[in-house]
């Protein structure tokens, strides 16, 4: 592919993280310029303050913009939230032509058939994304086009969204002079940057923990198979510190960040207290105890978004925890002997891409990275075999209200 700048903005409720990577290939990928900041002004992934998530959306856009010493016109803009849902849906068409030949053109037509479903008032679908064809009954069909049926048939996995969330979203990046490419889910890309093709092949489920949500997603047969946002993530593990402890709340947090272990070594005696600024200070015990509650019940919560009580047979290889709250020390373990399933910590795999950034090899930045992979691996645009940009005409058709 031609060398490209393509730029992405992460939108969290703790931090928002823009990026700028020179593209010069799908495996050379150079990172030019990071800039996180603080997020303000939303709440689960949603947006709550209009003007303090726009100063925190610019913030960030600046400092990558200095870093990287370019201009970002436009970038590919992460989403998530509750109001996020998904199913997976069947389209079917024939083959009317003698020779049966199927075109590109019949992909168009059965992907336009698997979209029509009854979508509820105030809401659109943001991603349509083919999980595998079918002709004549023969399913598996990775890639049907020069192949001959007189049937063919699309599973696909539909993603749905709120029109009010995405447009808030979607306005603050305008204000600040950026353009929106296209709006991903951000399990989505997630998954591009943390999983091997060998765990998306055989099953696996992804979770990212977060600040605001917890992202999930399950991949088998190569592609997304059920998506869920669960309103539960880091915030909550703080909160419980705070209320728990007596702490303030960026006190909770920063002890979270020091002290947190959900299976505590001996390095720290269980009777210790760890203190931090301004004299504040906590039973270790206590601090972990709250932490390992939180994350038990975070686990047990994963598995009952899955579709099936049956997740092993799922996903045999596991899960993969990522996010920012999967650098806790000791939570893979924790979830390998809770739910008795191979658990790993997801970091970015990094396989051809490089820069300035030790972001490259943190969980907390999955997303970021996700969001410029996602295009680069060639799914956007309406009708590719996974594709992302349904999502975008909407956008551009709401051009004008964003720049309001």
């Amino acid at each position: 592919m031609a060398k490209k700048i393509i730029s992405a903005i992460d939108v969290g409720t703790t931090k928002i993280a823009t990026l700028v990577a020179n593209v010069k290939a799908e495996d050379d990928i150079e990172v030019l310029g990071v800039g996180v900041v603080p997020s303000h002004g939303l709440h689960k992934g949603i947006v709550v303050n209009m003007d303090e998530a726009k100063q925190s959306i610019a913030a960030s856009v600046r400092e990558a913009q200095r870093i990287s010493g370019i201009r970002i016109d436009s970038a590919y803009v992460g989403v998530t939230g509750r109001h996020i849902s998904s199913l997976n849906n069947r389209g079917v068409i024939a083959i009317p032509r003698e020779d049966r030949l199927v075109r590109t053109q019949d992909l168009r037509r059965v992907l336009a058939a698997a979209r029509n479903i009854a979508v509820a008032e105030g809401r659109k679908v943001l991603h349509a994304i083919p999980r595998y064809y079918a002709l004549d009954g023969q399913e598996g069909v990775k890639q049907p086009v020069g192949m001959h049926g007189a049937r063919l048939d699309v599973e696909t996995h539909i993603i749905t969204a709120s029109v009010t969330s995405i447009q808030n979203l979607a306005k603050c990046v305008r204000s600040v002079g950026v353009d929106v490419e296209d709006l991903i889910l951000e399990p989505l890309a997630s998954g591009e940057a943390v999983l091997t093709p060998e765990e998306r092949e055989s099953g696996v489920i992804m979770a990212d923990i977060g600040g605001g949500t917890t992202d999930i997603a399950v991949f088998r047969n190569g592609s997304i198979y059920h998506t869920a946002i669960l309103p539960v993530a880091g915030y909550q593990v703080t909160s419980d510190i705070s209320i728990g402890l007596g702490l303030p709340f960026n006190i909770a947090e920063k002890m979270k960040r020091r002290y947190g272990n959900v299976t505590p070594t001996l390095e720290l005696d269980a009777s210790a207290q760890v203190g931090i600024e301004n004299g504040h200070s906590a039973s270790y015990k206590d601090l972990c105890n709250i932490i390992r509650a939180r994350m038990e019940e975070l686990l047990q919560l994963i598995l009952l978004e899955m579709p099936t009580s049956d997740y092993r047979t799922l996903a045999p290889c596991g899960l993969v925890l990522t996010g920012g709250t999967a650098n806790l020390p000791g939570l893979d373990e924790l979830g390998q002997a809770l739910l008795r399933i191979p658990v790993r910590k997801g970091r970015p795999l990094n396989t051809g891409i490089y820069g300035i950034s030790d972001i490259l090899h943190d969980p907390a930045y999955a997303t970021t990275l996700g969001l410029v992979l996602w295009p680069v691996r060639g799914k956007e645009g309406a009708f590719q075999v996974k594709s992302a940009g349904i999502w975008s005409n909407f956008v551009r058709a709401f051009r004008r209200l964003f720049r309001a």
